[in-house]
C-alpha cells in the first residue's frame, strides 16, 4: 500500500467518528511516528511504499481509533511544553491548559527576587505523568523539585519521563488525603488534583471517560474541593516566606475555590482564565 492509498483508507475509516481536522492530525502523527515521514511527504512522496508489517500495524491502529482510544495512548507518547512525555492508561494525557499553568509558575519564579536568586524548591502534588515538575525542571535547571502521587503505576511512568528528559525529580508515593506533613518547606506548591464532579460526566468526551484514569479525574459531588482543602491546609505549614500556592481548578468552581482559600487565610488570590476563557488557575500566598 502506498502512502496516498493509506491516507484515503484512513480518512474513510474514521470519517464517521471524527471531524476531518482531527483525522488529519491523527494521520500526520502516525506517519511521523511509524514511518518517520513528515507532512510534506504526502505531497512530494505520495507513492511511498508502506511495508506489509507496518501496514498491518497501521490498520490495527485505525481499529483502535474507531473505538475512540486516544492517539496518545496508542503511540505511547505525547508532547507537553515542547518536551516529550510517555503516557499510558495510568496517567492523564497532559492538557494545553496545564501548559499555561507551567508558564504562570515560571513567570512567578522569574519575577520574585527571593526565589529567582536562590535554588527554588518546588512540590507538585498529584503528578501523574510528571509533566508539571519535569517541565519546570527543564526550564528552571537549578530548582529542587519533589513530586507526589498516590499511584505507583503513574509514578513509574513519571520516573521514565524524568530519565527521558534528563532531569532529577524526587518522587514520593503518597496519598495526599492521608498526609499530615510534607518532606520540607517549599517556595512553590502546585497541584492539578482530581476536580471533575460526577454530575459533570455527561460533559466528558467518551474517549476520555473510557480510557483515562478516573482516580485522577473525578471527585464526589458533595465534596468537590476535597483535595484543594487538604492541600491548602498542608501549604499553610509548608510554604516558605514569600512562597506561592498554585492550583489548576474546575472551571465551574472558581469563586468557590477562591472563597475557600480566603477562609483558610490565604491572600493575594488571583483567579486566572485559560486560553479558552474558562476559570482555570489560581495563585495565592500565605504569610
Amino acid at each position: 500500500m502506498t502512502l496516498k492509498e493509506f491516507k484515503t483508507l484512513f480518512t474513510e475509516a474514521l470519517s464517521n467518528t471524527y471531524p476531518q481536522t482531527e483525522i488529519d492530525s491523527f494521520f500526520f502523527i502516525l506517519i511521523e511516528e511509524k514511518l518517520n515521514l513528515k507532512r510534506i511527504d504526502t505531497v512530494i512522496n505520495p507513492n511511498f511504499l508502506i511495508e506489509d508489517s507496518i501496514e498491518i500495524e497501521l490498520k490495527n491502529i485505525i481499529t483502535r481509533l474507531q473505538k475512540q482510544e486516544p492517539i496518545q495512548y496508542i503511540i505511547g507518547n505525547t508532547e507537553f511544553y515542547g518536551y516529550p512525555f510517555l503516557v499510558d492508561k495510568n496517567t492523564l494525557i497532559p492538557r494545553p491548559e496545564t501548559e499555561e499553568l507551567v508558564s504562570w509558575i515560571l513567570e512567578e519564579i522569574n519575577k520574585t527576587e527571593e526565589i529567582s536568586n536562590e535554588k527554588a524548591s518546588i512540590l507538585d502534588i498529584g503528578t501523574g505523568s510528571g509533566c508539571i515538575p519535569i517541565s519546570l525542571a527543564k526550564e528552571q535547571k537549578s530548582s529542587n523539585i519533589f513530586a507526589i502521587d498516590v499511584s505507583n503505576k503513574a509514578l513509574k511512568v513519571a520516573k521514565k519521563n524524568a530519565i527521558l528528559n534528563n532531569v532529577e525529580i524526587s518522587f514520593i508515593e503518597q496519598n495526599i488525603l492521608e498526609t499530615n506533613s510534607l518532606p520540607q518547606k517549599f517556595d512553590i506548591i502546585v497541584s492539578n488534583p482530581p476536580y471533575v464532579r460526577e454530575l459533570e460526566k455527561a460533559e466528558i468526551k467518551q474517549n476520555v471517560l473510557n480510557n483515562e484514569p478516573h482516580l485522577a479525574l473525578f471527585v464526589e459531588d458533595d465534596n468537590p474541593l476535597l483535595f484543594y482543602k487538604k492541600i491548602a491546609d498542608l501549604a499553610k505549614n509548608h510554604l516558605l516566606k514569600n512562597g506561592v500556592l498554585f492550583f489548576e481548578i474546575n472551571q465551574y468552581l472558581g469563586q468557590e475555590t477562591v472563597l475557600m482559600l480566603k477562609e483558610k487565610g490565604f491572600t493575594n488570590i488571583i483567579l486566572k482564565k485559560d486560553y479558552f476563557g474558562n476559570d482555570r488557575m489560581i495563585k495565592c500566598t500565605f504569610n
